[in-house]
């Protein structure tokens, strides 16, 4: 009888631990669908392909990838990564495989796709790079090849986030690679030509969501920090992250996320955005404002249809330029859906949202 009691408690407490742990991250973390016109998609990037197919990365085991040709109907494609990168698992604790917000684009001869490791509400991250020679997986070429860690952060050390990657080549043909999550924001280091892997600059802040730098120490202050089931979110009030950064015309524009994601019905994405005629920036919005410094002229956000849309990133094909995020529907429950929308610009540059 004792032992059937204790088996009982047990269960019930391992079963409260598992609801918590869900409420917490209820689209990083689940199952996605494969609904063929409406697909979940969490934190999707695209590209076009030797083969004539839209290339889809998400956030998923190894890194989510599905494809189309016509960006209207999908099929599911095999996980990039073969296998979840033990440098990954030794370098952050916790990190077992489920690989967030990835990152994709063609220099010299390779397709380099950027991914992120990382634990919910903490830190300790670190973002990779793996390569191939095509996108098509019928081609013999066809084999992502793992190059191992880009650059980390650690616990109550880096007052930055290593997730959430994006790759920007400049005029000169110099990379720089753009990232963050909360903390003092987003990110932009210099990587070296070489390799495209190998930082070469030390991280500058480029935008935050509060007018004011964070320090380490505020971050380090545990009265700053929060408790979300049993999670401790050390992420203080900067909510940004997500940051894409698209050349058109003379400028650079920065998209970022403002407010909360994964929080399924309770999401409150927003895509803003700035630009700079630098890809160093400073970055302003239509007011002038530098979003270092808080600014960010708001693109999309909560509408009739979408708790919040967000963690966007966007790019031009056949002379067409689109924007590609993913949005929580109000009609899925949600559900993070992949969102996809044309994206003009009015006579001064600046971009036009489109329902």
């Amino acid at each position: 009888m004792k032992k059937n009691l204790l088996f009982a408690l047990c269960l019930l407490v391992g079963m409260n631990t598992m609801a918590q742990d869900n409420q917490q991250r209820p689209n990083r973390n689940r199952s996605m669908r494969m609904e063929t016109t409406d697909p979940d998609a969490h934190d999707p990037v695209m590209a076009k392909g030797e083969d004539g197919r839209y290339y889809c990365f998400t956030t998923g085991m190894n890194v989510g990838v599905m494809s189309s040709a016509d960006m209207v109907t999908w099929r599911r494609e095999p996980g990039a990564l073969k296998e979840t990168p033990a440098w990954a698992m030794d370098t952050v604790p916790g990190y077992r495989g489920h690989t967030w917000a990835p990152d994709i684009s063609y220099h010299n001869g390779q397709w380099h796709l950027y991914y992120s490791c990382s634990t919910f509400g903490k830190n300790g991250s670190a973002i990779g790079l793996a390569v191939n020679k095509t996108l098509d997986p019928k081609s013999p070429d066809f084999g992502w090849v793992d190059k191992g860690m880009v650059i980390a952060s650690h616990r109550r050390v880096d007052n930055w986030n290593a997730i959430d990657p994006n790759l920007i080549v400049d005029k000169k043909g110099q990379p720089w690679l753009t990232y963050g999550s909360f903390w003092d924001g987003i990110q932009l280091v210099k990587l070296s030509k070489k390799d495209f892997q190998t930082p070469i600059t030390k991280p500058v802040t480029i935008a935050r969501r509060l007018g004011k730098k964070v320090t380490l120490e505020e971050m380090n202050d545990e009265s700053n920090f929060t408790i979300e089931g049993n999670n401790t979110i050390e992420a203080g009030e900067n909510a940004i992250e997500a940051p894409f950064i698209f050349k058109h015309g003379d400028y650079y524009y920065l998209f970022v996320s403002f407010d909360y994601c994964c929080r399924g019905q309770n999401s409150t994405y927003k895509t803003v955005y700035g630009r700079s005629k630098k890809v160093e920036g400073p970055y302003v919005d239509k007011n002038g404002k530098e979003m270092r410094y808080g600014g960010g002229t708001l693109l999309y956000g909560p509408d009739e249809n979408n708790f919040g849309i967000g963690h966007s990133s966007a790019y031009e094909w056949d002379g067409k330029c689109y924007f590609i995020s993913h949005a929580y529907e109000k009609n899925k429950n949600g559900a993070a859906k992949l969102f996809i929308r044309p994206m003009t610009f009015d006579m001064d540059g600046w971009i036009v949202s489109e329902k």
